[in-house]
Parts: C-alpha cells; structure tokens; sequence
C-alpha cells in the first residue's frame, strides 16, 4: 500500500517527486505515461500525473441539435473529443494506480480549475469522497516539501464547488445559445458553428460599441500655436496658453499679435520635484499588459509561456490576481539567488545592501496565491521570447523593492507680444527604480535650458497648427483584457481565452482590435430580438455569487437554478425570431467572409478579386472570376493566413501573413516565381550550384544525407535528402537551424 500524488502535468509530477524523495525518485511508466516511485519518511508514495482536464462536461444522452438542454454530466474529455484521444493513457495510468493504493492527495495548481481537475480524478478514478490537499505557489524543492508537511485532511470545497458551477454555467450558456444562433443560420440553408456565451457575448459587445463610437464620430477642428525660439543656442518649443483654439478667429488674433516678434521674455518659471514610486508587483492582466507593450507578445501567448516557466520552476504560479509579495516568500534567498545569474547579479546585490526588504504591494489580493514573482532558480535553455518574459518578471520583482525615482518638472511662462506660452521640460533626477526596471520604463526626458524670470528668448518662429479632434482607439488584445478585468468579466485566467474565441469565429479583425460586419451584425441582431443575452449585469451577478460559493457563503445549486431559469426564457426569444435571426446572420457571414479572404485585384487577368479559399485538405488563393480566369496559387495549410492588403514591392503580387503557434507572423508573397524567394550574390551562386550537384555537403544533423535545395512558398532554403527521417533545415545563407517552414 502507498500514498497516491496526483498532479495537473507530467513536469509538475517530476518536480514533486525530486523534492520528496529521500534518496532518488525511481520512474516507471504505464502505457507510455510516466509515474515516480519515492519513499518519504517512513512512507512509500507514487506521484503520477495528468495533462488537464481528463473530465469534461456533455450531455447525458445527445439528441442532435435540441436546446435548451441541461441534462449533462462529466464524461472522459477522450470520449467527446477526438483531439483529446491522447488523455485516455494518463486516465488510465491513475486509475491503475489508484486501485493499491490506501491514501490520496490532490497536487494540481491551487486555483479553482486545479481544484475541478483534482475533484473530478478524486471521485471517478479514485472513487473517494475527499483528498489531501497540497497548496504551493512554486514548483520549487522547499517549498513543495513544505506544502507537503503542511498538507490538509480535505480539498478545497469551496474552491471546488465554485470552480465546478463556473463549468457548469459556462456550458449550459455556451452550448445553448450557440446552439441557437448556429439552428438560426441553419434556416437560410446555409451552415456555420456559431458560438456565443455567458462572457463571450458582453465581451464582443464591448468591442462592437467601440466600433460604433468610431463611425458615428464626427472630428471637430481646432488649432494650436506653437513657438519656437532658441535661449543660449538651445532650443525651446513652447504652446500657447490656451491649448486649443476652437474658433479660428481667436487663433488668427494671437497670430497677427505675435508674428513679427523676435524676442519673448520668461514671465514665471516654476521648478517641482516629485517622487516616483516603484511599480506594484505583477498579477497576471499586469503582466500580460506590460509583455504586449514591450514585446508586443499577445495576452494567451503570454500565459502559456508563463505557465511553460511555472512548470519549469522558474517563476511561481501565474493565474494569480494579487499584487503583493508576502515576506514568506523569502525575499532574501529569492535575491541571492538571483544574484547568481550574471545578468542579475549586481541589481540583486545592491538590493540587499539595504537596510529592509520592502516591496511596493499594490492593494489586489488573491486569496490562493502571491503575485508573480521569479524563483531564482537559473533557466537552463529559454527561447526567445520565453527569455523576454522572464528577464519582464525579474526585473519587475527587483524594481519593486528598490528606492522611488525622482523626477523634475520646469514650467516657463514665455511672454510674447502679451501672449503667454507654456514650455514644458522633465527629466528625471535620481533613477532608483529605474535603473531595475531598464529597459522597460518608457518616460520622455525633456529638458528645458537653464533659465531665470526675466530672461529673453530669441523668436525664430510661431506657428499655427491645424487638427481635428480623434475617434476613440479601437481595444488592443491588452486594452481589452484591461476592460474585462475592470467590468468583472470572465476571470484572470480565460479572458484571452474569450478574446481569442472571438478572433477564430470571424467576429473580429486586427492587431488594433476591429469588429467584423459579423461581429456587428451579431451584436445588433441580439440586441434586436434577445438583448438579455448580452446583459453585462447578468454576467457580473454570477461572478460575484461564484465568489460567495468559494467563500461558502452561496450554493451551487440553487446559483444554477437560476441560470436556467434564464437561459430558458432568452432561448425562448431566440426560438421565436429564429428565421429572423439566421437571415441576418448569414448575410453578414458571407460578407466577412469575403472581406476577410480579399487579397486583392486578380494579377493576372487584373478583372476579377483574389481570395484566399480553402479545399478539403488545403488552402488556395484563386480568382474569382473562375472559371474564365484560372489563377490559383498553392498556400501553407499548417497556419493561418490572414491578407496583409499589401502587395510584393517586387513583384507586386499580393502579400500574406502567415501565423503558426509560438512563431513570429511572417509575410509573404503569393507568387512562387517572385525574386525575393531568391537567394542574392554568394548564397545564390552557392545554391545553385547545390541544386546542380557541383557542390556536396553532408547533413550537419543526422551526417548520413546531403543537403539539397528544397523550395516552398516562403522562399528556396536548405534541408536534408533523408526527409523526413531528418528534419534538418537552414536558410540560403546558411544560418544553423534557421528553420524553414513547409
């Protein structure tokens, strides 16, 4: 007999079973899938593993396309989910592994989904009513022996039960009024999955009404003065007084008053210091905000690589909502540590020369976990951007326990002609945190001359300038997150999820976030026939009675008596004008369709429009004009290919973006025979002799075959004869491992 461990991923149970083992962790497997016999104490355990969710809701019995239905039960994600087939392994690995074994602990991460993955394992596989809980924040060795000590008799209950009406809520809406709007369309004799939910729905409305505001926006004119001058052979800019001027008339008076003046006097000159102080630790929307402005990394993608750390041991839990380190993480270890890394080394060692340890916690809180924070453990091998996210969270957990910045601002009020204008001019004093958070601290540095009242300045011109007033900005994939976040929207962790939902159902375009004609027509046809359904109140009311289950202050049930009770009467609605519905639906589906395909003028027959299409098994670009013109192009199928609307500047074909996952974008042209698929001088010379068989040159990777010249939409490079049995592949100027795509 022993303990049975079970954790939420394969790495998270190698790290528990290291730092358990009393000696060495022994690994086995059972039908491919890894598990860790240790002996701890006086005790023999067995960690195991799952990949996620093993269990997922689905109907009890599916009866095709009916709804509303809210019959449903946890199932094996494999048996609903041909992508999930790989699950069943792991499933089974703990179920047999659960049959000798006389005691139970829970190890997935301390959240409520953890916490579902955990209770569903406990109760289908385990066939118990309760577990141990281990609750960590890091994946480091101190820490899980500590949890593990410190392990409780019970799950989380109320972890458990909030996270399982969560599911629970997110289903009966997702699935119903999905659905519904999928049987509206299905009336017009055409098909599309539609999708829309409890967040999903206020999320896109949101973006909706910001296109609105767009359209209706009418911008208004007005002018500003500014003057330019020179003190001591430096250079002043300064603005009139009154900011903007919105009559022209009263522009045009200050400009005749002024424009023949050569000097101008200092009237009033105004020095302020301020303190600046430390940024707040990161919870995970201040994260993935601050990744997209720096590195201009999307908020999922952001997530994933904070998760890859956290299983790595590097950071610790990212899902959190807090912002404020306890001192139990052990600040001091935590520097020294770092302090071991080169590129830290002399940040960390300033840092603990000071007298306290203090760092600037903001006011979120989180009641499972602290806010990120990196463990000091060393990476061994990151990729680019996992390395970006890393040095990101190090250097703001340094910045916050450093000394507050100082900067200066100097107002001067410059006379000229009895008009006043107003030159600006800060710069910073003493960094402090600063130089922790370099190069991540974005702020102007304008410093004015050395002036005094009275001082004359040289006139060298005052200019009027035209504008007009600006549309609000569309949402980026960080801005929007912000608003969800500040909405009550959805939670920390699936708010990109839904952002992202969006942009695979066409609702959405854009880096600079853009509402599709079917993004909008969703949104007014809802608002039309079933405006309940996007009621951002609603959404906030389960929210908040989710909180009060996890606090046991609700129950589960009688929160999702209420959900049905809604979701029956807004399906009801959408029954009543599905035809209605489905109309509109499909007719702004076509029109996105072809808006989002359009790739430009045909560059052939320079008649009809290029779109990009998609076959059984790949995807095409082709004229519309077919079959009279009979213009296609092979395209890759293994991304997704959005139009750039810009055409080759060599060959002038259209150009495509080309996005696969963990991969930066990459355009490219349609045209297979375009020069700037080509290698240019040496590298080309090289090339071809390589493709005439002049030159021989032995795989660097495998050593068995010879490179050969392959080509493929992106462009020529160099790969290995023994495909696929090696993989080798380099660009033309023989960069090691520059991979090509195919």
């Amino acid at each position: 007999m022993y303990e049975l461990i079970v954790t939420e991923k394969p790495a998270a149970a190698q790290k528990i079973a290291e730092a358990l083992a009393d000696g060495k962790s022994i690994k086995e497997n059972y039908q491919g899938v890894p598990y860790y016999k240790i002996t701890h104490g006086k005790r023999d355990i067995i960690v195991a593993c799952a990949v996620g969710h093993l269990y997922g809701l689905a109907e009890k019995v599916k009866k095709g396309w009916i709804y509303p239905i809210f019959d449903i039960e946890w199932k094996p994600v494999f048996e609903n989910s041909r992508g999930a087939a790989f699950t069943k392994k792991y499933l089974n690995a703990i179920k047999k592994l659960a049959k000798d074994a006389n005691e139970f602990t829970v190890a997935t991460d301390f959240d409520q989904e953890g916490e579902v993955i955990g209770l569903n394992i406990v109760r289908y596989l385990c066939k118990r009513n309760d577990a141990n809980r281990m609750k960590f924040s890091t994946l480091t060795k101190d820490e899980l022996r500590e949890s593990y000590n410190k392990k409780t008799k019970h799950l989380e209950w109320g972890q458990a039960e909030s996270g399982e009406a969560r599911h629970f809520l997110d289903f009966y809406n997702g699935v119903n009024y999905s659905r519904a709007l999928t049987a509206a369309i299905k009336t017009t004799g055409a098909f599309k999955i539609m999708s829309t939910g409890r967040v999903q729905g206020p999320a896109l409305k949101i973006i909706v009404d910001r296109e609105r505001e767009i359209k209706i926006f009418v911008p208004k004119p007005f002018w500003q003065i500014e003057l330019f001058g020179d003190y001591n052979r430096q250079d002043i800019i300064a603005w009139h007084k009154e900011d903007k001027f919105w009559e022209k008339s009263k522009a045009d008076e200050v400009i005749s008053k002024t424009k023949s003046q050569k000097e101008a006097k200092i009237d009033n000159l105004e020095k302020k210091q301020f303190s600046q102080i430390p940024p707040f630790p990161f919870d995970l929307t201040s994260m993935q905000v601050e990744a997209y402005r720096c590195h201009n990394i999307s908020p999922k993608e952001t997530l994933e690589i904070a998760q890859e750390l956290y299983t790595s041991g590097y950071i610790s839990y990212p899902r959190t909502s807090s912002q404020q380190l306890p001192p139990a993480i052990g600040y001091t270890k935590v520097l020294n540590d770092l302090g071991k890394q080169k590129q830290y080394s002399d940040l960390a060692r300033r840092l603990l020369k000071k007298s306290s340890l203090k760092p600037n916690n903001g006011k979120k809180t989180d009641p499972a976990h602290p806010a990120i924070y990196p463990t000091g453990i060393a990476p061994a091998e990151l990729t680019e951007r996992e390395s970006r996210i890393y040095d990101l969270i190090v250097k703001r957990f340094l910045a916050t326990f450093a000394d507050n910045a100082t900067r200066e601002t100097v107002i001067a009020e410059i006379n000229c002609s009895s008009e006043i204008f107003i030159a600006k001019g800060t710069r910073t004093i003493e960094k402090g945190w600063h130089e922790f958070y370099f190069p991540y601290v974005k702020l102007e540095e304008i410093e004015l001359p050395s002036m005094k009242k009275g001082d004359k300045i040289k006139v060298s011109k005052i200019e009027l300038i035209s504008k007009e007033t600006q549309p609000p900005k569309r949402y980026t994939p960080a801005s929007i997150i912000k608003e969800l976040e500040k909405r009550n929207l959805g939670t920390k962790a699936t708010r990109s999820e839904i952002i992202d939902t969006l942009f695979q159902r066409g609702y959405v375009q854009g880096k600079a976030i853009e509402a599709t004609n079917l993004g909008i027509s969703t949104i007014e046809t809802l608002e039309k026939y079933c405006p309940k359904i996007l009621d951002e109140d609603l959404t906030r009311h389960f929210e908040v009675e989710m909180d009060k289950i996890r606090e046991g202050n609700q129950k589960k049930e009688i929160i999702l008596e209420d959900a049905k009770e809604a979701i029956i009467k807004i399906t009801a609605e959408l029954k009543k004008h599905q035809k209605e519905i489905g109309t509109d639906l499909q007719k702004a589906n076509r029109e996105t369709q072809d808006e989002m395909s359009f790739l430009g003028v045909c560059p052939v027959c320079k008649e009809g429009n290029l779109h990009i299409r998609r076959g059984k098994k790949w995807y095409f670009a082709a004229c519309s004009r077919y079959p009279d013109c009979k213009t296609i192009f092979n395209l890759p199928s293994n991304a997704l290919l959005k139009p750039t609307k810009r055409e080759c500047e060599i060959c002038k074909y259209p150009m495509i973006t080309a996005i696969k996952k963990g991969k930066r974008p990459q355009d490219f042209c349609v045209n297979p025979e375009c020069e700037s698929k080509y290698a240019e001088g040496a590298a080309g010379i090289e090339a071809k002799a390589i493709a005439k068989g002049e030159i021989e040159k032995p795989c660097p990777k495998c050593k068995e075959g010879k490179i050969v010249l392959r080509k493929s939409i992106y462009g020529s490079f160099y790969g290995c004869n023994k495909f696929p049995k090696c993989r080798y592949t380099a660009s033309l100027t023989n960069k090691a491992n520059d991979t090509a795509p195919k």
